[in-house]
């Protein structure tokens, strides 16, 4: 009898120590958190290059950390940080508005996932490199992704065998499919099974083609500059609104830019107040240029109904309020206990040196997806219905235009007896929808979005 309840604490022990992981990462303790977790968690960096430093917090699940999932998530920018998604989105705790207490997020997704927030590239958060040289590009975000991703799995290296999903937010529509296509390829020990975007950039002509469509059918424009769009970029019934010669059309593009972009509406969630803190709008102007390659170049120079571009939106994300969060990461306390170097400069949500310099290399992802899709991974197209940095249209277009045949009819889904959106599947990629949600959907519809992350990670039905 002895022997058996030796034999049993011992295997308590051994599973215990196989999941302790890599101690000297290891947050135990967090100022403001007034629960106790139920979850363990680490925090710490993970070597890119030589001299380039991601940092990633890692948060294990609360159901069962050694059969679940492992889920990266990645926000975009390009240069912002996926501490938002963690605090802000998905993770499990965020921050009150006193930037000084944590509180529980009942809809996080470590309810059922381990998950690991990366901030990426060098110099975006706490992240860093050692020349402080912060240009990149597409292809070398994805490469240093991967390595990152291999220093993870070496510092945990008993999540090689779990289940692994990649996510991405906006600009991480770029940053999901081509750090999965170098995961899928390489030779690293990872148990990959698919990869999702989030109101993401999938085709920069779809997205800016999409938005004036968009902005129409949602009561933006009005019917004069909807007959002067219509007359100067449509000829035969085909309407060019991205890639457009005409300087009649370009004139009329930038009025219906404008007033999407410049107004003072809220470009990530159209039904929203505009909030947050005033600032410099040279960081707006540069995230809505990574996203709009061309609709973008002119709208600046439109005024609309009095309103000037000079008016300030806030921080990027733009009307967004990210001072509690700001705030807390910024503590003394706050960094020492999340193992960040007193020698950093102070977190903000986005890094104008990174996104000031990036340089975008893919106009569409669509040979990525149909590369990996080739290869039996799972992928999910998800977008909140009310977003205008990446709006649906756009990214429904894309999955319809990859050419794959629909395994379903476009159909609703439900979330708590209500219809939470729309999906149809084409073969082993999903197209879905949430209603009422903007850009970041897990933020605003975070009970809608935890179902559709469970169904998506177990290949269960939406």
């Amino acid at each position: 009898m002895l022997a058996g309840v030796f034999l049993l604490c011992l295997l308590s022990v051994v599973q215990l120590g196989s999941r302790a992981q890599y101690a000297p990462d290891e947050v135990t303790y967090l100022p403001g958190m007034t629960f106790k977790p139920n979850y363990r968690q680490w925090s710490g960096y993970l070597q890119a290059r030589p001299g380039k430093f991601l940092h990633y917090w890692f948060v294990t699940s609360q159901r069962d950390p050694v059969k679940d999932p492992l889920v990266l998530w990645l926000n975009g920018g390009p240069g912002c940080s996926s501490l938002d998604g963690f605090l802000s989105e998905n993770g499990p705790f965020h921050v009150n508005d006193n930037g000084a207490t944590l509180y529980e997020n009942t809809f996080s997704w470590n309810k059922i996932a381990n998950m690991l927030y990366i901030e990426s590239p060098a110099g975006v958060g706490f992240s860093y490199s050692d020349d402080q040289k912060y240009a990149t590009d597409d292809d070398q975000v994805a490469d240093d992704n991967y390595k990152a991703l291999q220093s993870f799995f070496a510092k945990f290296p008993n999540f090689t065998k779990n289940e692994f999903f990649i996510f991405g937010e906006s600009y991480g529509g770029i940053y999901a499919p081509t750090l999965s296509l170098r995961v899928a390829t390489g030779k690293a020990s990872i148990n990959f099974k698919g990869f999702a975007v989030g109101n993401g950039l999938s085709s920069f002509d779809l997205n800016d083609q999409s938005l004036i469509y968009f902005g129409y059918y949602h009561g933006l424009f009005g019917e004069v500059l909807w007959r002067d769009l219509n007359i100067n970029c449509c000829n035969q019934g085909h309407c060019n609104f991205y890639n457009f010669t005409s300087e009649a059309c370009k004139t009329q593009v930038s009025v219906a830019a404008g007033i999407i972009y410049n107004s003072g509406l809220n470009v990530y969630a159209l039904y929203m107040d505009c909030m947050g803190r005033s600032s410099s709008h040279r960081s707006y102007d540069r995230t809505m240029s990574h996203l709009f390659k061309n609709s973008w170049k002119h709208s600046h120079t439109q005024k609309i109904s009095g309103a000037s571009v000079s008016m300030s939106l806030g921080e990027v994300p733009p009307c967004i309020n990210s001072t509690a969060q700001i705030n807390w990461l910024n503590r003394g306390d706050v960094r020492k206990a999340l193992h960040i170097p007193d020698t950093l400069p102070p977190w903000d949500i986005c890094s104008d040196p990174v996104g000031d310099q990036y340089k975008t290399l893919y106009a569409t992802m669509k040979d990525v997806y149909l590369k990996l899709l080739s290869l039996g991974l799972r992928s999910l197209v998800y977008n909140g219905d009310t977003d205008m940095a990446c709006n649906f249209l756009g990214d429904q277009w894309f999955v319809e235009g990859l050419g794959i045949k629909p395994t379903t009819k476009y159909q609703t889904w439900i979330h708590d007896d209500q219809i939470a959106g729309f999906y149809q599947q084409f073969g082993n990629i999903t197209f879905l929808t949430v209603k009422g949600a903007g850009h970041m959907v897990p933020q605003w519809a975070p009970g809608p979005a935890l179902q559709m992350f469970q169904a998506f990670i177990t290949n269960g039905s939406y």
